[in-house]
């Protein structure tokens, strides 16, 4: 369509729009207008008269919201200030001539967009471009000093070869010393420990420029900064103490997280079980496996000869799924009888000091009765481009008690959440861009059983949000593997011994 042709569709309007009309719609023998009255001006869509006028009707809509979104008031002067931006909308809504299905979010979304690698580029450059210059200042101020030194020691030469050769008619030539500078101009050294410290005033050294480096990636958010991070502007510095690995001790600490320590008793037994499971957004399980161990730990030979006597489960976990191995050593349960971990030969003892495995279970199958923590997950896309999102938890197995939950729901490219309500703590995870809600305890016995979480989020898309990521560490056994009573083999009940039941995930999904 030429020029002259829209120039004069527009001349046409205003005297087509009928008085004391409520339509919005006039058509002609060619076209057919429709238009938006906006304070003083108007919106106008001129489409053909074979297009869907319901479309045109809502597409129209969407260039109102776009202008009242961008412009504060619908003033000619507002919207010529404005010009570049409007247009670059209305682009994105209409391309040739066609309705994109678009919806405000996402054409906001489009025009706040910045490319993050370039930002990131420009970062690297700036800093490359002032390390650079330090680097000249250095050298300079470092040659500087050379011709200043051998200037002296050519001076201080030549003196002497002036004094000495009015005492003698041989003169030898004065031999040319290389100046000892504080530092060499080439850096090809073999190690960075062994390149001597030079100029540490003005020097040029790695992270040199990170206050004004933080400030810039600081700008551009968590995302940005992880990227930059792996980036080459910084090189791993050299390996030093700190950067051992830690001790073991420590290491355990963070496994066990917020779990109460146990007091280590001549007789400790301590059970640990991991579980693997997938959950299905709208229901049922997906898999599931359980996997736990018993060890014993004696400290004082007199208490050697010894039988665990297990409790019974409150909950039948797992059924006939639910599978028992001993040690070879170890006798196996009898059937219809109380669980007892002994040695089959009542003649010989448990070894002393050492931690032995004395029984493992394992547990695999798809009965939704056996899950531990169940949650439920609940996106519900609206007309205006968000998502609101009701999350909850509800702990199914009170054998556990759980620590340091964590549930972390993935967010989509560009959105930010906007929590309305919740249980416990949340926090954004800005190197996989999700929302990690962290409860500290969840227990049967009181109110934290259950809990929920409600925010809003822009996107529309309800499988963004999976999968759900869940991390904790719990007190019991899932399986209700626990310690009634421990005895000597004589029958002689030992009345001091502790247990130390663990559980945690090795990955607890919801897809």
């Amino acid at each position: 369509m030429t020029r002259a042709r829209i120039e004069s569709l527009l001349a046409s309007f205003p005297k087509l729009i009928p008085a004391n009309t409520q339509h919005t719609s006039v058509e002609t023998s060619d076209v057919r207008y429709v238009y938006q009255p906006l304070e003083d001006l108007y919106i106008l869509l001129i489409t053909n008269k074979a297009s869907n006028i319901l479309q045109d009707i809502d597409t129209l809509h969407l260039f109102a919201r776009v202008v009242s979104d961008l412009c504060r008031s619908a003033d000619e002067r507002e919207i010529q200030k404005n010009a570049f931006e409007l247009l670059g909308a209305f682009d994105e809504i209409v391309s040739m001539g066609y309705r994109e299905n678009v919806n405000l979010m996402q054409v906001r979304n489009v025009l706040e967009m910045e490319s993050h690698e370039e930002k990131i580029q420009e970062i690297i450059a700036r800093n490359k471009e002032a390390e650079a210059k330090e680097e000249l200042k250095r050298r300079a101020k470092q040659l500087e000093m050379q011709r200043r030194e051998q200037q002296r020691r050519a001076a201080g030469a030549g003196g002497s070869s002036y004094l000495n050769s009015s005492n003698s008619m041989y003169s030898p030539v004065p031999r040319f010393e290389a100046p000892e500078t504080p530092a060499p101009i080439t850096r090809t050294t073999s190690t960075p420990a062994s390149r001597p410290p030079a100029f540490k005033g003005t020097g040029m050294k790695l992270g040199g420029k990170k206050t004004k480096q933080a400030e810039l990636i600081d700008a551009l958010g968590g995302d940005v900064a992880a990227s930059v991070a792996t980036s080459d502007i910084s090189v791993p510095p050299t390996p030093s103490a700190s950067s051992q690995p830690q001790h073991p001790t420590a290491v355990k600490h963070d496994e066990r997280g917020s779990l109460p320590e146990v007091q280590v008793e001549s007789v400790h037994i301590a059970i640990k079980e991991t579980i693997s499971l997938s959950l299905l957004r709208d229901g049922g399980v997906e898999s599931m496996e359980l996997k736990g161990d018993m060890n014993l730990q004696i400290s004082d030979p007199a208490l050697a000869h010894l039988k665990i006597a297990l409790s019974s489960p409150s909950t039948d976990f797992g059924g006939n799924s639910l599978q028992f191995k001993q040690h070879p050593n170890v006798a196996k349960f009898a059937p219809g009888q109380e669980r007892v971990v002994s040695l089959k030969d009542p003649s010989r003892a448990f070894p002393v000091g050492q931690s032995l495995a004395v029984l493992k279970w394992r547990y695999a199958g798809t009965d939704e009765s056996n899950v531990p923590l169940s949650i439920n997950c609940w996106p519900s896309p609206s007309n205006d481009g968000t998502c609101e999102v009701s999350i909850e938890y509800e702990l199914e197995n009170e054998n556990v008690t759980l620590h340091d939950v964590v549930i972390s729901i993935p967010l989509p490219t560009g959105s930010y959440p906007t929590v309305s309500s919740h249980t416990g703590e949340w926090s954004l995870d800005p190197g996989s861009h999700s929302l990690a809600w962290s409860v500290t305890r969840i227990s049967a016995a009181d109110d934290t059983r259950s809990g929920s979480m409600i925010f809003t989020v822009g996107g529309d898309d309800a499988s963004a949000f999976f999968p759900v990521h869940v991390t904790f560490v719990g007190q019991g056994s899932l399986a209700g593997v626990g310690v009634a009573s421990v005895s000597k083999v004589g029958g002689e009940s030992v009345s001091v011994f502790s247990v130390d039941a663990v559980v945690s995930t090795e990955e607890y999904l919801v897809v």
